[in-house]
């Protein structure tokens, strides 16, 4: 069996953003040479996010709506853990949206649906953040 580790990294020039990583993700699958396996993608960072949804501009919107609706960025003070920080709502927004994605690996491709594509959410952003890529197969 292979097994294939990249790190990559984000830095966001906004505080919340949504970024499809797809192309980055095959890229690493090419360099891999796996053609039959799975592939872990996680964020390494409790503020930010990994998965998969549909590429639609109105969709990012909802998600960003949706998720100031459940855990609003202000007033700060409504979070105990803000006493020395400002990013509670960045923990509870990555818990939502989830820490990682698994893909099966078929014919050295991501196998997933027609629409399935990975994200990097980023909710605490303006600094650089380590992802992992793990793929294992043969």
């Amino acid at each position: 069996m292979k097994s294939y580790r990249k790190e990559l990294w984000f830095n966001t020039n906004t505080r919340r953003s949504f970024q499809n990583i797809t192309n980055i993700i095959k890229q690493c699958l090419e360099e891999s040479e796996i053609q039959e396996g799975f592939l872990l993608c996680n964020t390494m960072h409790i503020t930010s996010s990994i998965f998969i949804n549909d590429d639609e501009i109105g969709l990012h919107s909802d998600f960003e709506k949706w998720l100031e609706h459940l855990a609003p960025e202000k007033p700060h003070s409504q979070y105990q853990h803000n006493s020395y920080e400002d990013n509670a709502d960045a923990h509870l927004k990555r818990t939502i949206m989830g820490r990682e994605v698994v893909v099966a690996i078929t014919n050295g491709a991501l196998d997933f649906g027609p629409w399935g594509q990975i994200f990097y959410g980023e909710f605490d952003g303006k600094r650089k953040k380590r992802v992992l890529v793990k793929i294992i197969g043969e």
